[in-house]
């Protein structure tokens, strides 16, 4: 069995240059940036300079923070003659592990040439941007652009008969694969859909997506959420892909339904370097409880006790999609219910924010200690939408105030922790070291880096099976909380089920003893080592020899 293995390892098919395109590429919008960011060591392991990553240079009045324009590359005198062409790119490493190779491109001249493009589009593959809205052609724009970038680097890099993989990620570069689809034939496509947008928007409109999977159409769905361009062009980027993928079996039987293809699955996996160990993480942790704690005495003029359990939950603001409404009202049940241990919740996740509030800053910069509380002590930074914040409406709904003798207090941190927020001012891994339980209870979660994240840092997580990363977790059998992962099941019809469970397990693990949640953390951390790319990568090894076996076949045909 074992020489079967390495017999179809060796007859697999590896490219010779790989070049992936994405909007987040050296530009930090979401979980996408995370996916490109973490693989790309591994990557550049097994593909050295062959890899190659396009984003959108975007960056016109400052320079990206994660691009470096002055390091070696091997696309420099390609880039002198592409631009000498009329192209608009610039070339360096992107600043992440393994600091692979980048192209941004400045897509705006096509702006110019967009109806013949969007009529070349219809004509190529019946791609419908007559109902095109929002960022549809700022993301069109990219990703024709990008396909013109990698046609030119094909032609002028690649030696004849190179294993060539384009490599496009999410609806907003499907144009750029459509682009080398009908003029380059011998470069093979791949697409990945991280979440389908009919999908995504179904969801995000309060309709039940899983229990009607089987009864939706995507094309009449698109028409009904007036999203028909954008699901047009993603669905024949997915249909035309020499390999299609999706990052979960979950998001997999979506795309089956709503895109008409069945994708193979290429789960996302973590890059576990940059997570402190020993007494490293050990100090980060004491300073990052310190800075909690401090924060919950300036607001509430209470100083939590040693013991208090600090439970966090973050990402996009998404109230329904990432179940923000279920950990609002677990920790409001809470309050109702008998346990020994003080709790903390902090909820991280970025509003339509301002800047610190100014009565908070003054009392976390001073050295005083505090027995007042302040006004509305439920919130850290001002919000522009006071009135409309969901997160804060959803707080003062359910009659949270954090007086000191509040048994379960909420916190809302509502801006992006990046170091650089006004009062913290410590990025979001740091103060994701010093929880003691996460809970991301996920309603629509394509894979979900969040509780993967929490893992690697040693903090047992909750989630539910409708995430991707708790299918997977269901898939290897660790789906209780004292195995690392606790994973609640959840559907269309079991909100309060969800809620109550979830209420359960915060007590259970307030009861449990130092030993005990020690071993746990351990779990949680062994967990997240079974998911790092050096395991995941041949998931996407077994895409580009898919891909590039349609390549060999197409060229025999000739």
């Amino acid at each position: 069995m074992h020489r079967k293995i390495e017999k179809m390892k060796e007859k697999q098919l590896i490219p010779d240059f790989l070049f992936e395109v994405s909007w987040e590429v050296c530009n930090k919008v979401g979980g996408i940036y995370a996916v490109l960011s973490t693989k790309a060591a591994t990557l550049k392991t097994q593909l050295g300079d062959g890899l190659v990553f396009v984003g959108p240079d975007i960056w016109f009045n400052e320079e990206s923070p994660f691009f470096d324009p002055q390091a070696s590359t091997t696309l420099s005198d390609w880039a002198k003659s592409a631009n000498a062409d009329g192209m608009k790119v610039r070339v360096g490493r992107w600043k992440v592990p393994g600091d692979p190779q980048v192209v941004l491109v400045d897509f705006r001249p096509f702006f110019a040439q967009k109806n013949s493009i969007y009529g070349l589009m219809w004509e190529w593959a019946g791609v419908d941007s007559m109902h095109a809205y929002g960022d549809y052609d700022e993301a069109s724009m990219f990703a024709y652009a990008s396909a013109r970038v990698i046609e030119s680097m094909y032609k002028h890099l690649c030696p004849q008969r190179s294993k060539v993989v384009a490599h496009f990620n999410e609806w907003t570069t499907g144009m750029g694969l459509l682009y080398l689809h009908h003029n380059l034939p011998s470069i093979a496509t791949m697409f990945t859909t991280h979440a389908t947008c009919v999908g995504r928007s179904i969801c995000g409109n309060g309709k039940p997506l899983y229990d009607y999977l089987p009864g939706y159409f995507g094309d009449q769905m698109a028409e009904e959420l007036n999203m028909a361009s954008k699901h047009s062009v993603e669905k024949r980027a997915a249909q035309l892909a020499d390999c299609f993928t999706t990052v979960s079996d979950i998001t997999a039987a979506e795309c089956n339904q709503l895109l008409e293809r069945m994708p193979l699955v290429t789960p996302n996996g973590f890059e576990s370097g940059f997570v402190p160990s020993g007494i490293a993480f050990n100090r980060v942790r004491k300073e990052s409880r310190a800075a909690f704690n401090r924060v919950v005495e300036c607001l509430t003029g209470h100083k939590p006790s040693d013991e208090a359990l600090f439970i966090g939950t973050a990402g996009r603001c998404e109230f329904k999609n990432k179940g923000i409404d279920v950990f609002l009202d677990a920790l409001s049940r809470l309050r109702n219910r008998d346990f020994g241990r003080e709790i903390v919740a902090f909820i991280m996740i970025p509003g339509w924010v301002q800047e610190a509030r100014a009565d908070v800053r003054e009392r976390y910069n001073s050295n005083a200690s505090f027995a007042s509380s302040l006004s509305d002590a439920v919130f850290t930074h001002a919000v522009h939408n006071y009135f409309d914040d969901v997160i804060l409406r959803r707080i003062h709904e359910l009659g949270f105030h954090n007086y000191p003798d509040d048994r379960v207090k909420v916190v809302y941190i509502p801006c992006y922790l990046n170091g650089n927020d006004g009062l913290l001012n410590r990025d979001y891994y740091t103060m994701l070291s010093g929880l003691d339980l996460t809970i991301y209870p996920s309603y629509y979660e394509p894979w979900g880096y969040t509780p993967m994240e929490s893992c690697a840092f040693g903090v047992p997580t909750i989630t539910t099976s409708l995430s991707g990363f708790g299918m997977w977790c269901k898939g290897i059998g660790k789906t209780r909380l004292q195995d690392g992962v606790g994973v609640v099941p959840r559907t269309d019809s079991n909100y309060e089920e969800v809620v109550n469970r979830i209420s359960d397990m915060i007590i259970n693990f307030t009861e449990m003893g130092p030993g005990d949640v020690k071993v746990i953390r351990q779990d949680a951390r062994k967990i997240a080592a079974r998911a790092d790319w050096k395991h995941f990568i041949k998931y996407y090894n077994l895409g580009y020899n898919q891909a590039l076996m349609k390549v060999q076949s197409r060229q025999n045909l000739e």
